[in-house]
């Protein structure tokens, strides 16, 4: 019998190992359809609409938080037990929260919704993407951004099933439908998720190193507590975090800065906000997969460039579809860069303790949800007008392409040391 977190024989199927990881990630993406039920709830219950929202708030914060606290229990525990964890505390708060709802307990749905949903989340996030790196090791941008596709995907199957099931059942009931449903889905994905044999490669990339034409290009292979203390992880973390920040306070404020520098009516920017979700999930895909080809650091450039572009020209466009269009490849960016994160932590320290390095690096989720929005909030409320905001985020995004382009140099640098035939491991804390 196979002890949990132990490598497995290959007997399994890497495709259908993805399938697990995106029936996981579709189940928690459906965190990004919580606007769905805020009028209902205030409607049927009385409660405020901030105080609705506290429970998004606490949720998505703890997504990325939990996610770093608990990066080194999915390490111990494999990504099966951490998978089913996942499940219970995502499917009794999503179930929880119907509970919550029939008794009138704002408090209950809070805990229920927000905290251990939020708990659930970020185990649930990081789990299955550090598993298919490893069984993907010469797609491992097509591999994650699978995953993390079904993530950004989630909220756009949840959102009319669940006002469709409130309509007809009600509030309380749809949450327990939907609780108990992401429960099965998710623990069906666990029972089958597993990691590969150690130093496993599919058929084809083992011909290939043999013949010495295909090998690995991780720069290193370092634990979580030795990565962090590098250069390259704070490189990466800093400009994640301006890319995040930048992404959410772009889908933030969407409508009404369409409305009011875009020219688009209100009706016209509810579109674009619906296309936005869109091109979110293309990005995470296309970004992911293009990252294979034309490697991490140069994605990563690609989007600081476009974002450069975008936020330098979106001020003074007066077309419409000009606006849109810029708007849509900004968000293309964000999603693409949640799906290339875990590869790039991949090619930089290796897989042995990737969910806990992607656990770190994804607390700049969490910032960059309160960064982004808290900027435009607090930049209109002084100024009354968005403007400022994009010359703000221009002096981020100029940074952030900076170090960008300075990583880049340091890989390209480090790998001109790795001459021999197969890849050395470099100690980047020992050079």
């Amino acid at each position: 019998m196979v002890k949990e977190g132990m490598p497995v024989k290959a007997k399994k199927n890497r495709w259908l190992i993805a399938l697990s990881a995106i029936c996981i990630h579709l189940s928690i993406g459906a965190a990004y359809a919580y606007s769905v039920y805020t009028i209902p709830l205030v409607e049927t219950l009385g409660w405020t609409v901030a105080s609705v929202t506290i429970a998004f708030t606490v949720m998505m914060t703890l997504g990325g938080a939990s996610a770093a606290v608990f990066g080194k229990f999915v390490e111990r525990s494999g990504p099966r037990k951490s998978a089913i964890v996942a499940a219970v505390l995502f499917g009794i708060g999503q179930a929880g929260s119907g509970f919550a709802v029939s008794i009138d307990s704002l408090e209950l749905f809070i805990l229920s919704y927000g905290f251990l949903s939020g708990v659930g989340l970020g185990i649930g996030y990081i789990a299955p993407v550090s598993t298919l790196v490893k069984w993907f090791p010469d797609r491992r941008g097509l591999a994650t951004g699978m995953a993390v596709l079904g993530f950004g995907t989630g909220a756009l199957i949840t959102a009319p099933v669940a006002a469709a099931l409130m309509e007809n059942v009600g509030i309380s009931t749809t949450f327990y439908i939907l609780g108990t449903s992401y429960f099965i889905l998710m623990l069906l994905g666990a029972l089958y998720i597993a990691p590969p044999p150690r130093n496993w490669m599919p058929q084809g990339m083992k011909e290939k190193s043999i013949r010495g034409v295909r090998k690995l290009n991780d720069l290193s292979s370092l634990t979580a507590k030795k990565a962090v203390k590098t250069r390259h992880f704070w490189m990466l973390w800093t400009i994640m975090l301006i890319n995040t920040s930048a992404g959410i306070m772009m889908i933030s404020v969407a409508s009404p800065m369409a409305q009011t520098i875009g020219g688009l009516s209100a009706a016209a920017a509810a579109v674009m906000v619906g296309l936005m979700g869109i091109f979110n999930g293309a990005g995470r895909i296309g970004w992911a997969a293009a990252s294979d080809y034309l490697t991490r650091p140069v994605v990563f450039i690609i989007f600081f460039v476009i974002q450069l572009v975008a936020f330098l020209t979106l001020p003074n466009t007066s077309s419409a579809l000009v606006f849109q269009a810029l708007i849509f490849l900004v968000v293309s960016c964000y999603g693409g860069g949640f799906s290339n994160l875990p590869a790039f932590i991949a090619d930089l320290f290796g897989t042995k303790e990737l969910a806990a390095i992607h656990g770190y690096l994804l607390t700049t989720w969490s910032l960059g949800g309160l960064i982004g929005p808290t900027l435009v909030s607090q930049i209109y409320a002084g100024t009354g007008s968005y403007i400022p905001v994009f010359h703000v985020f221009i002096a981020l995004i100029a940074v952030a392409l900076v170090i960008a382009v300075l990583l880049k140099w340091d890989v390209r640098r480090i790998r001109k040391r790795q001459k021999e035939p197969v890849a050395t491991v470099y100690d980047e804390t020992q050079g």
